[in-house]
């Protein structure tokens, strides 16, 4: 008899194998497409060259010649690629370089020994160096977390040098377009008249003056907010003309009113909704998708209220992403196909950005998540660029999405079902598979394992190599439940999987 393997799309593995049955349990480096599984695209390099430092951050924008720009900060340079040319921009003064990893969350005893004065938390080592970018025309701004705001004069000659008058410790920089202008935003940093550092503090400049932020001086529209509710502000993201702003524990909604006294109002939206570290949020239209620090992802919506985003795959990267490390997630989109992204450290890999979890958030497949094993430590959808842009720990820089394989080599995916049922009745044999297969490129390796019942052990696996335009693959395999898996490693590597049919016959009832 001929039976089709037909699951739903995404991974379901967080359930029980059996009671995940007829879903796809486990996979690697394969999306879901229009219901179907399919291998992501390959990645090729920017650049032959290498960045200094461990990169948090990259920013691509276009400048007045319509020249794309790409920004980079890691925990000791700020750097440009240009032309395919990368360019040393880090400010030749009040830069200080930062550390590769975290130490502890923001409480009594973290940070390294002696920092910080005694009962207090340490409020310079324990973060890992991240940034914050944004591009005032064709200039670009860039604040490494905890020091001031810098500017970069699109100017390939010269370095990047402080921006005048603003404050001193940013915690995250935004830059605000509005009506046509623009504001710098400096969320969590000095008060104006005190100059003492308060984590809750937003300041912004003057609209269309980046170098205006005293709030006495004459005709300024630079102000002052002070968020309530305790903790410390982590980043903002705009959504639309919106802002959004969290804190450890809340979110608040920034709306512009216009009024002189008080151009912005910030009003919190949600708590016990945090945000786990600066990169780890990303808006997709007007909806924003982000992690918290209890390590449950949320989305929110201008209008509504956050929610928590349901992920059938949550437990190994809450169970496993590396302690103290939280700070490096990386959200990011991938507009091509309708996806959020989250790079994070797993423990069983070390201590730096080794896995992601991706969700389809719009279209046929929405909802349906995978993931993958791939270290990035900073990445960015395309746009102005042609492709998403990744980076690795030792600072090669990667176009996304682009080719078949990893750089001309080889890279490991695999998809793989839950136990499941051909024929709940009876005792099956499974003799072969026909193959369902589009754009295959290089071979695909099919494996079948059989169990009576959910918690007996799995029989021998009984595996076959397909290469491109196989009819079918010979198996043997019998059981009740059975549990298959494609997988691939070559270099190209392609294949999206339709609906393949076992072959199987009855062998009994039990």
């Amino acid at each position: 008899m001929k039976i089709p393997l037909e699951p739903a799309p995404g991974l379901y593995g967080d359930d029980t194998n059996f009671a995940a049955g007829g879903r796809w349990a486990d996979g690697s480096n394969v999306r879901f497409r229009l219901g179907r599984p399919e291998t992501i695209g390959g990645w090729e390099r920017l650049m032959s060259g290498f960045l200094t430092g461990v990169c948090r951050a990259v920013y691509p924008w276009t400048d007045n010649s319509g020249a794309l720009n790409i920004g980079f900060g890691t925990h000791s340079k700020l750097q440009v690629w240009r032309g395919g040319e990368l360019f040393d921009v880090t400010p030749a003064s009040g830069f200080t370089a930062g550390a590769v990893d975290g130490a502890g969350s923001a409480g009594y005893g973290t940070g390294a020994y002696g920092v910080g004065g005694y009962g207090q938390p340490s409020v310079s080592d324990y973060f890992p160096m991240t940034w914050s970018m944004g591009a005032w025309g064709q200039q670009l701004l860039a604040s490494p977390r905890g020091q001031t705001i810098f500017a970069w004069t699109n100017n390939t000659a010269a370095k990047a040098a402080a921006l005048a008058n603003a404050p001193a410790n940013v915690t995250h920089m935004l830059v605000a377009p509005l009506n046509g202008g623009y504001q710098v935003f400096a969320l969590g940093c000095n008060e104006e008249v005190s100059g003492t550092f308060n984590p809750l503090c937003i300041r912004h400049s003057s609209i269309r003056n980046n170098t205006q932020w005293s709030t006495s001086a004459s005709g300024s529209t630079a102000r002052e907010y002070i968020l309530t509710g305790g903790g410390r502000i982590v980043a903002g993201r705009m959504a639309g003309p919106y802002m959004l702003v969290w804190t450890g524990d809340a979110l608040f909604l920034g709306s512009f009113v216009g009024a002189l006294n008080q151009p912005w109002r910030f009003d919190r939206v949600g708590r016990n909704c945090g945000l786990i570290g600066p990169n780890a949020a990303v808006v997709v239209g007007q909806t924003a998708f982000w992690v918290s620090p209890d390590r449950q992802f949320y989305s929110y919506a201008v209008g509504g209220q956050p929610e928590p985003v349901s992920c059938p795959i949550r437990r190994d990267f809450a169970e496993e992403l590396a302690a103290s490390q939280g700070d490096k997630v990386v959200a990011s989109s991938n507009a091509e196909f309708s996806e959020i992204r989250f790079d994070y450290p797993d423990r069983r890999d070390g201590y730096e950005n080794s896995r992601y979890l991706a969700l389809a958030v719009a279209g046929p497949d929405a909802g349906a998540w995978h993931r993958g094993v791939m270290a990035r430590t900073a990445f960015v959808d395309a746009g102005p660029s042609a492709y998403p842009i990744g980076v690795t720990y030792d600072g090669t820089v990667y176009l996304q999405e682009k080719g078949r394989s990893a750089d001309g080599g080889a890279f490991s995916w695999f998809v793989e079902t839950a136990d499941t049922y051909l024929d709940p009745e009876s005792v099956t044999l499974v003799r072969g598979l026909w193959p369902d297969f589009k754009d295959q490129v290089g071979p695909v390796a099919v494996t079948v394992t059989g169990r009576l019942h959910p918690q007996d052990d799995l029989s021998a696996a009984s595996s076959a190599m397909l290469a491109p335009g196989d009819a079918k693959a010979d198996l043997l395999s019998s059981g009740r439940l059975f549990r298959v898996r494609f997988a691939g490693q070559s270099a190209p590597t392609s294949v999206r999987i339709g609906k393949p049919t076992f072959d199987a016959a009855p062998a009994g009832r039990l």
